[in-house]
């Protein structure tokens, strides 16, 4: 089995962001960068698949030179081989469109996305992949099998899960689910010096074709002060909730 995980890098939630030009242009300075949590999550599972099953993993990103130690953390967790498409991942059409021709080529049986990145949380690259495949797609996925050409699902619904059954080739996005957070992988000096002769492709975008444009950047209005109340005070409590909160 021939499996692709899909890496998105992204800001570390304890960075403190910044926009520049006006909010139209986000600030990388001081920003500390991770593996975007359901794509780590995917690609815990994608090594699962790798020892129990002897399926090979590689991982595409789409971006610049500086994504690169990121994808060297994923080969030191184990991954295979890496593609960088060389391209600043403008929209999630762009990075999906990306993503699909050279999946399209590659011949793989599963490609693993995260449902969404943390940073613009679109949540729609996996099944952009999958409609320009003309491939299965299934979403929310928090547990996933594989025997022979068909894979099991359950994925998260409103109100609770739904089991699913699938033929490959398969895109799926993944989450927290798919493997516990416990079972995330720290790469160990080993692994750290093989990732260093693993192959890093760079390749060039199959086109420069996007859909949308950001217009500008906001951060969250401040929080307002904190009222307190005396706890034998019911009458001020209500009044503030009615006239200031305006919940009751």
């Amino acid at each position: 089995m021939k499996i692709l995980v899909c890496i998105s890098n992204v800001p570390d939630t304890t960075s403190k962001i910044n926009f520049t030009d006006g909010d139209s242009t986000f600030d990388k300075n001081g920003v500390s960068y991770i593996i975007n949590p359901n794509d780590e999550f995917g690609l815990t599972r994608a090594m699962w698949f790798k020892e129990k099953q002897g399926a090979s993993v590689d991982i595409i990103t789409v971006g610049e030179a500086d994504v690169e130690p990121t994808m060297r953390k994923c080969l030191a967790i184990g991954a295979d081989n890496a593609i960088r498409v060389n391209a600043k991942p403008e929209d999630s059409f762009f990075v999906a469109k990306q993503i699909a021709a050279t999946a399209k080529d590659g011949g793989y049986d599963l490609i693993i996305a995260g449902r969404e990145s943390i940073d613009y949380n679109g949540g729609v690259v996996p099944g952009m992949i999958a409609g320009l495949l003309d491939a299965n797609f299934i979403n929310t996925c928090i547990n996933l099998e594989i025997e022979g050409t068909t894979a099991t699902v359950i994925r998260e619904i409103d109100g609770g899960k739904e089991t699913l059954s699938a033929t490959l080739p398969l895109v799926i996005g993944g989450q927290k689910g798919l493997v516990e957070e416990s079972d995330l992988r720290i790469p160990n000096m080993r692994g750290i010096m093989m990732a260093r002769k693993k192959p890093l492709t760079v390749i060039e975008p199959s086109s420069n074709e996007t859909q949308t444009s950001p217009n500008g950047f906001s951060k969250p209005s401040p929080k307002g002060s904190v009222t307190l109340v005396d706890a034998d005070n019911i009458d001020q409590l209500i009044d503030l909730l009615h006239k200031e909160a305006k919940v009751i």
